[in-house]
C-alpha cells in the first residue's frame, strides 16, 4: 500500500498522519479507513449491516474502519487529530441518524459497534 493524503486535511495534518503511518501503523490506512467508513456509514439506501463496515487488507489488518480511525485520532498530535476528528464526528452523526441502539450489545463495546 502507499501513502494517501485524507481528504479535507491541511498539508500539515496529511504530514502527521503520513509520520503516523510510517511510525506506528502501515501506509494510507488512516485514508482508506476513513474511505471505507465513509461509504459503510452512507450505505447504499439500505439497511445499516454492522459487519460491512470492517475491511480486511494485507497491508492494514483486519478490523473496523472505525477503530482503526479512533487508534489514529488517538495517536496523531492535537492539531492533526482536530482536523481528523471533524471529517469523522461528521460521518459519526450519519450513523448516529441512520441507526438505533442495539440493547443487546456489549456495553463495554464502542458505541458504533452497539448501533443497529
Amino acid at each position: 500500500m502507499r501513502y494517501r493524503d485524507v481528504p479535507g486535511l491541511s498539508g500539515a495534518a496529511n504530514a502527521a498522519v503520513r509520520l503516523l503511518e510510517r511510525e506506528r501503523l502501515a501506509p494510507g490506512v488512516v485514508s482508506v479507513a476513513l474511505s471505507v467508513w465513509s461509504v459503510r456509514v452512507h450505505g447504499t439506501g439500505r439497511r445499516w449491516r454492522r459487519w460491512e463496515s470492517e475491511f480486511t487488507c494485507p497491508c492494514c489488518g483486519e478490523g473496523w474502519a472505525r477503530d482503526k480511525l479512533r487508534e489514529a485520532l488517538f495517536l496523531l498530535p492535537p492539531r492533526a487529530a482536530a482536523a481528523l476528528r471533524i471529517r469523522v464526528e461528521e460521518l459519526d452523526l450519519v450513523l448516529l441518524r441512520r441507526t438505533h441502539h442495539e440493547p443487546s450489545a456489549d456495553p463495554d463495546a464502542a458505541w458504533w459497534h452497539r448501533r443497529c
